[in-house]
């Protein structure tokens, strides 16, 4: 990429086909759900709670690929392409140690499946469809390991190609297998696992078959003799990748147990919160991106020995986002009661959904700004510092003053869903701001060397 050109052009034309690709990947689980829906009650519910088991187990493990893209820009922008080919080698020995931990997870998920007590029929459909998801975990980590080397040199449209031809993919695979088409077998829900794991296999096969035939992928001599596990490579890289991976934990528990406990409270209430839940996933893929181009942009200046650009290029990136955030809070704040009522019908729901809605309007401050942040820090290889901060605020602060403010009279009457929701804004903005005091240090910190 030219780097006369603007760092917020530079932001926005990295960020846009991430977006695209992360809101296709989205789509799998909306049409595995209506799929589902169109077979039975039993089948909905079971491809619901495992796509959840298999969503955590899976996002946890590959989460420490996200060190991926940051290490790679380093590499980039340095102009060490055959480094950057070893990199990927010992990013895929990596892989198969979490690709076997992941399929163990899914084989064998007894532990996890008794939490939730479930009838023994959703019970032989959540384990049908676990075990098939298990098949095309190395598929995922393949594809994965594509991404981050696509995104670390500053190309991420080969990843919105195959993220939107996976979701193209997507209906008539499940069609095949979910409703038995062309002689294939009649699986019902566990059938959608199925289809997405051929799904995997297939795109990581395009990917990568495209990849080390395209002639800007050759500098990285990806092509030449594998190399062998390099012990002090692989450290570097899980010094990174493993608190990445703890972050994301903490960050999708703390979301995931605050659903849970609000769940107490009834399914109109629980309703209710999935409606801002949601609302708020949504919001956060705009950041997100954002983040993951900063990473990248922040990453390859600091290779090429320009440290006050990355900073410059943190600080424009959080400005763009908060004032991207700025808006779409705004629109959630004075449109709750239309919003609700697109998601639902029922009175009831929409009663309780619209001042979650604000509520969400207000976290989505918070992530903003924090996504932002703490991918910029990963572009500076910083990542141990965020997770002490997350696990710390999310779970303590947040999900522990959810659950005194939400169900207890500790402070006052139980305050419901808004407790945890309030709880959870105090936390979120904490953490921002913390993260982004850390970025500041060490950003000028790096330009001080310049």
């Amino acid at each position: 990429m030219n780097r006369s050109t603007s760092p917020t052009s530079q932001l926005i034309h990295l960020a846009w086909p991430v977006l695209v690709a992360q809101l296709a990947w989205m789509a799998n689980a909306v049409i595995d759900t209506a799929m589902a829906g169109r077979l039975s009650a039993i089948d909905l519910a079971s491809v619901g709670i495992a796509a959840s088991i298999m969503a955590t187990v899976l996002m946890s493990l590959i989460s420490v690929l996200l060190a991926l893209p940051p290490i790679i820009a380093h590499l980039y922008g340095a102009g060490r392409g055959a480094d950057v080919g070893r990199e990927i080698h010992q990013s895929v020995w990596i892989s198969l140690v979490l690709a076997l931990v992941a399929i163990l997870l899914l084989r064998f998920p007894g532990p996890i499946i008794s939490i939730s007590q479930l009838q023994p029929i959703v019970e032989t459909k959540v384990r049908a469809y676990l075990a098939a998801s298990a098949w095309g975990v190395p598929g995922v980590f393949a594809l994965r390991i594509f991404f981050g080397l696509s995104i670390g040199i500053g190309r991420p449209r080969p990843v919105m190609f195959f993220n939107l031809l996976s979701l193209a993919l997507k209906i008539p695979l499940n069609a095949v297998f979910m409703y038995g088409l062309l002689g294939a077998p009649e699986m019902g829900g566990p059938g959608c696992a199925v289809a997405t794991a051929v799904d995997a296999w297939l795109m990581a096969a395009l990917a990568w078959g495209w990849c080390l035939r395209h002639p800007d992928y050759l500098q990285f001599q990806l092509r030449t003799r594998f190399a062998a596990p390099d012990r002090k490579a692989i450290v570097e890289f899980l010094k990174l990748g493993a608190p990445i991976g703890l972050t994301f934990i903490a960050d999708v528990t703390a979301f995931t147990f605050m659903a849970l406990f609000i769940a107490r409270l009834g399914p109109v209430v629980s309703g209710a919160h999935q409606i801002a839940a949601n609302l708020a996933a949504l919001a956060f893929m705009i950041p997100l991106s954002l983040g993951n181009a900063t990473a990248v942009l922040a990453g390859q200046a600091i290779g090429a020995g320009q440290r006050e650009r990355a900073r410059h290029i943190c600080w424009e990136a959080i400005r763009l986002g908060m004032a991207i955030a700025v808006v779409l809070s705004a629109i959630f704040w004075f449109g709750a009661p239309h919003i609700a009522a697109l998601y639902t019908t029922d009175p009831g729901v929409q009663k309780v959904a619209i001042p979650l809605i604000m509520l969400a309007a207000l976290y989505h401050l918070g992530d903003a700004l924090q996504a932002v942040a703490v991918n910029a820090l990963r572009g500076y290889k910083k990542s141990v510092v965020p997770m002490l901060i997350y696990v710390t605020m999310l779970w303590g602060l947040g999900l522990g003053g959810g659950f005194l403010l939400g169900l207890t009279d500790t402070f006052g009457p139980a305050r419901g869903a808004p407790g945890f929701w309030i709880a959870a804004i105090a936390s979120l903005w904490l953490v921002a701001g913390l993260v982004a005091i850390y970025l500041n240090a060490v950003s000028r910190a790096k330009s001080a060397l310049t």
